[in-house]
């Protein structure tokens, strides 16, 4: 199923006066690119959340946000009596006198020591990773969401071009009759002026030259070839991803609809094409957002 590059999932959690919010959103990129914002104490975590993410998400500019806050009994500093005691004594050695305050001192740096062991992180890791997966399925639900609403504005585009190249099929065959009729009466009337008449074969000839210039049969046919590959991946149920691939085909398409545009001189085929190559870019600017 055709899926968007943009989406967001979020997900919390409350145990054990261990508060922790992850949120995970993602926007349009070429390749896949990830960017964390974790609190230093959990920052060994980042490896095995990119992996877990990278099982849900393979393609896109991935931005996750990771908030950790422990208000457990556990979570107490512990005091560094040494270090403590090291700063009364100075402070004593100046003024015996000086009043001083226990909170200020506990701000001073080595005071207090936090728990940032690799048994917190251990301990953690579990539900961090089960918000992670939590998080993830969001973004997946508003990406396909989201791929839904792309894809129906694909198949108007779609529909679009196949109509056009519809008509220039029937027209093609038309055009060289034309321009075989309009040849054959400059002819006649060129020659009228000398007495002379128009050789069959020398028309036929020229209406060959003409034919084979302005042939767009194979033109035609690939780019019909792309518009039902195009359908074919957008249609997928699969999961995988096809945004590149749909890219690659619209330059494909293009690159056709330019020549058929360049070969053929035909008013009407000509006013057809411009719509054609119109749909074709709004697809190119769509599927930009397609994983």
């Amino acid at each position: 199923m055709l899926r968007s590059m943009t989406g967001f999932g979020s997900a919390s959690s409350i145990r054990e006066g261990v508060q922790l919010h992850v949120e995970i959103r993602t926007v349009n990129n070429k390749f896949y690119k990830s960017n964390f914002r974790i609190p230093e104490v959990l920052q060994g975590l980042e490896t095995e959340i990119e992996q877990r993410i990278a099982t849900y998400i393979t393609r896109g500019s991935v931005t996750v946000t990771l908030k950790y806050s422990d208000v457990s009994e556990k979570a107490a500093a512990t005091i560094n009596a040494e270090a403590l005691k090291s700063y009364v004594d100075q402070l004593k050695s100046i003024d015996e006198s000086l009043t001083i305050d226990a909170a200020r001192l506990l701000s001073l740096p080595g005071v207090l020591i936090q728990d940032t062991s690799d048994a917190l992180v251990t301990a953690i890791k579990p539900n961090v990773l089960e918000l992670i997966d939590e998080a993830c399925c969001g973004v997946v639900e508003m990406r396909t969401n989201e791929g839904k609403a792309l894809k129906t504005d694909l198949e108007q585009h779609l529909s679009t071009i196949q109509e056009h190249l519809k008509f220039i099929k029937m027209r093609a065959p038309e055009i060289v009759a034309d321009y075989e009729h309009r040849l054959k009466q400059r002819m006649e009337s060129l020659l009228e002026e000398i007495g002379k008449t128009v050789a069959a074969e020398d028309v036929i000839k020229e209406v060959a030259v003409f034919s084979e210039k302005t042939d767009i049969a194979e033109e035609i046919k690939r780019l019909d070839g792309h518009l039902s590959q195009f359908d074919e991946l957008s249609s997928r149920l699969d999961g995988e991803p096809v945004g590149r691939t749909l890219d690659f085909l619209t330059q494909e398409m293009l690159r056709e609809a330019n020549t058929i545009a360049s070969k053929c001189l035909d008013g009407e085929t000509s006013r057809r094409i411009v719509e054609i190559k119109g749909a074709i870019d709004r697809i190119k600017e769509q599927v930009q957002n397609a994983e």
